[in-house]
């Protein structure tokens, strides 16, 4: 059993695929066939999966393990996530501005004036680029755009980023409303009677 200091999610089993052992995986890796290149996968719970080979088909990864020789065992495994620890990533494949994910999870964040707003306790994208959420004791998490605006500086050294909360969307300037106002509630204002 091997418990990892840093765990990082790099995928979810799915289904079966065929009647060898082979199973599909999502995987959340920006190449879906780094699977195979991080050595052994993970579960949480210590569990250890080599990979033997992995194909990519659409938008999964078909995938046969080591000791995962028939359809039964396959199916067995649907469900778990697969980490890897987070020194098994390689620092240099990152440009100027990036990040992995399990970097920012956990960072503080801070804006100029010293308030604090919370601290990352995720990273999605939904289509639409990066959002960090951001979580606080006793309030609801909130969601932030993950851009230079909003975020212009991260300090993963010193464990915080800074924010610049108008861009961040963490201020209501109350702009929102007027223009519902204005428009009288009613969509567009065409001008027609």
């Amino acid at each position: 059993m091997n418990k990892l200091d840093h765990p990082v999610l790099v995928g979810v089993i799915g289904a079966a695929q065929g009647l060898r052992g082979e199973v599909r995986v999502k995987p959340f890796t920006d190449d879906p066939l780094a699977l195979g290149e991080y050595g052994a996968l993970f579960t949480l719970d210590g569990r250890r999966f080599e990979v033997l080979d992995l194909r990519f088909a659409k938008t999964v990864v078909v995938v046969r393990f080591r000791g995962v020789n028939d359809r039964n065992a396959a199916e067995a495994l649907k469900g778990l996530n697969l980490y890897i620890d987070r020194s098994s990533l390689p620092d240099e494949t990152l440009e100027e501005g990036e990040f992995f994910h399990a970097d920012l999870e956990g960072l503080e964040a801070w804006d100029a004036d010293g308030l604090f707003w919370g601290t990352v306790g995720g990273v999605f994208d939904f289509g639409g680029g990066d959002l960090l959420e951001l979580r606080q004791d006793g309030k609801k998490p909130v969601v932030i755009p993950f851009t230079l605006a909003a975020v212009p500086q991260v300090d993963i050294a010193n464990g915080r980023i800074l924010v610049d909360p108008l861009a961040a969307g963490l201020i209501d300037t109350g702009e929102d409303d007027e223009d519902d106002e204005n428009d009288g509630g009613g969509g567009s204002g065409s001008g027609a009677p």
